[in-house]
């Protein structure tokens, strides 16, 4: 008997999200309903007219972040998620567009509940440190 993938241990996640296909898929439908929500306008006012480099850089990140191949270091070099987004004034609001789009994108995956439901709550800390670190830098900004 085969024991189950643990998320968040070694490549489990990579794997429950269909490797590196599998997030190419999940940034697509991500992006695209950012483009067709409108609950998303705002946060889709901060991206450029083409998302096909977000999008790209978007399954890097996650493909190492899951615990699969380091993609976005090889091809983009390092990057802090929370201090790079501060650079905008990123609040709740924004946080939770995103997160909108990203729960539906993940609803369109064939993932099992369980990893779904992992996977949205994992996503969920960093976008609660991307407005706080957003907030810091801005409130600075003001003094």
């Amino acid at each position: 008997m085969q024991t189950p993938a643990v998320y968040g241990v070694g490549d489990a996640s990579y794997q429950a999200a269909g490797g590196f296909e599998g997030l190419q898929r999940l940034t697509r439908d991500f992006y695209a309903l950012m483009d067709q929500l409108p609950e998303a306008t705002a946060l889709r006012s901060l991206h450029g007219s083409d998302l096909s480099i977000s999008q790209d850089k978007l399954a890097c990140f996650l493909s190492g972040w899951l615990g699969g191949p380091r993609r976005f270091s090889e091809k983009y070099g390092s990057i802090a998620i929370p201090s790079f987004h501060a650079r905008w004034p990123i609040d709740e609001s924004l946080s939770q567009s995103w997160l909108t789009c990203m729960a539906q994108a993940i609803a369109r995956q064939p993932y099992a509940p369980e990893f779904a439901e992992y996977l949205l709550a994992q996503l969920r800390v960093p976008a609660e440190r991307i407005v706080q670190a957003s907030r810091n830098r801005h409130a600075n900004a003001a003094d």
